[in-house]
């Protein structure tokens, strides 16, 4: 039996609580400081204001390569950290909710809405404490590829302007392009999958080991 203690370092900032509920994802990566944290934060802010949408900006992070742990080791991790936040108040529906960022999924997302409603059993809305659930827990329909998606559309959107085409000799239209993809993860591979369907060449996919 491995008996060592590890002291591991987790992350959540809060930019703006303006609007309520703040919203941004929760990352698993070596990478993750405080700085990192906060900016990205910051962006989730202005993201939310850009759109239109009512919440604020936050951002989550815990200091861990998730390959170099077990199944079993970060679903104590995750439990551990949404316990710290539900003692700050720092997750909730009407208060903080998080989501899926690099290194994590619906299954930890899960683990984050089980141990949330464990602190309040009474509470009606508990499961929106979290987005990017499973949908067998909640979770909305189109989420996976919601955001590969919007990496599609918003290509599309900006080719269709006769000054971006003037500039760059883009004829407008998808079928003529030629796409890189850097990363193929769970935004990666659905922009991929998009492009190629609507009659795009992706001729690079770049990834962490290997392109």
């Amino acid at each position: 039996v491995d008996n060592r203690v590890e002291i591991i370092t987790g992350y959540r900032v809060h930019h703006s609580r303006h609007l309520l509920p703040v919203k941004g994802g929760i990352r698993f990566s070596p990478e993750v400081e405080e700085q990192e944290v906060t900016a990205l934060a910051a962006l989730m802010t202005y993201k939310c204001a850009i759109v239109d949408v009512p919440f604020g900006g936050a951002k989550g992070g815990i200091s861990v390569d998730p390959g170099k742990y077990t199944a079993a080791q970060l679903e104590r991790i995750t439990r551990r950290y949404t316990v710290e936040l539900c003692q700050k108040a720092f997750i909730g529906p009407g208060i903080d909710v998080p989501a899926p960022d690099v290194g994590t999924g619906a299954r930890e997302m899960s683990w984050i809405m089980d141990t949330y409603r464990q602190f309040h059993p009474n509470q009606v809305d508990s499961i929106g404490c979290v987005t990017g659930k499973p949908i067998s827990l909640g979770g909305v329909r189109g989420r996976n590829e919601a955001t590969g998606l919007g990496v599609y559309y918003g290509i599309r959107e900006f080719i269709s302007y006769p000054e971006v085409q003037k500039h760059t000799g883009l004829s407008g239209n998808v079928k003529d392009l030629r796409i890189v993809i850097q990363g193929f993860g769970k935004v990666g591979y659905w922009a991929a999958k998009f492009f190629e369907k609507n009659g795009a060449k992706v001729i690079g996919i770049g990834e962490k080991e290997c392109g």
